[in-house]
């Protein structure tokens, strides 16, 4: 009887030391370490590209258990940012984005794979205009470590394409569109 005591408690530190391996990190966005741009075709004859300037996130990561990773973002819409005030007004409509009734979109990751070779797919509930689907980012880890500053980062890209047609927008013209997530994180 006693060994069974000894050997559940060993398993159960074992899985509480995995557990506490993963670290906590927020969003570097007041470094401007972060980013959220987007790429969409502008009626089949050139590229339109712009970013999104307010949000904020946060994530787990452990290098060790890359599959237990848990990811949230939250996007302020309204922040579009394509070079050009006019546009980004008219993306800030009903036609698009319709920040007046949805002021926020979020990701809240739902699963995390780990490829290998710091190849990441992560998959999660994203919403956009009031609708929730789920999408796939194709992610790699950049690297991670001590910064000049005394704490400790780790970067990841990610790329993701979703169609507009799947959150409602009234100018279906607008087809698909690329998201590049570029995040960096400072360890808590």
């Amino acid at each position: 009887m006693n060994k069974l005591m000894t050997s559940l408690i060993a398993v159960a530190a074992l899985g509480a030391s995995h557990i506490a391996n993963a670290a906590e990190y927020v969003l570097d966005i007041k470094g401007a370490h972060a980013f959220i741009n987007f790429k969409a075709n502008h009626l089949g004859y050139s590229w339109l590209t712009g970013r999104f300037n307010k949000f904020d996130g946060k994530f787990s990561y452990d290098a060790n258990n890359i599959e237990a990773t848990k990811i949230e973002v939250n996007i302020d819409p309204a922040s579009i940012d394509s070079n050009h005030a006019a546009r980004d007004k008219h993306l800030r409509n009903d036609d698009f984005l319709y920040v007046d009734k949805y002021p926020t979109s979020k990701f809240v990751s739902t699963k995390v794979v780990d490829k290998g070779n710091g190849k990441i797919e992560v998959i999660g509930d994203f919403t956009l205009r009031g609708v929730t689907r789920s999408i796939v980012i194709d992610a790699e880890k950049i690297g991670e470590g001590k910064d000049p500053w005394g704490g400790y980062r780790a970067g990841f890209a990610g790329t993701t394409t979703i169609d507009v047609g799947d959150y409602d927008f009234k100018a279906a013209w607008a087809g698909k569109i690329q998201l590049e997530l570029l995040i960096e994180g400072i360890r808590q």
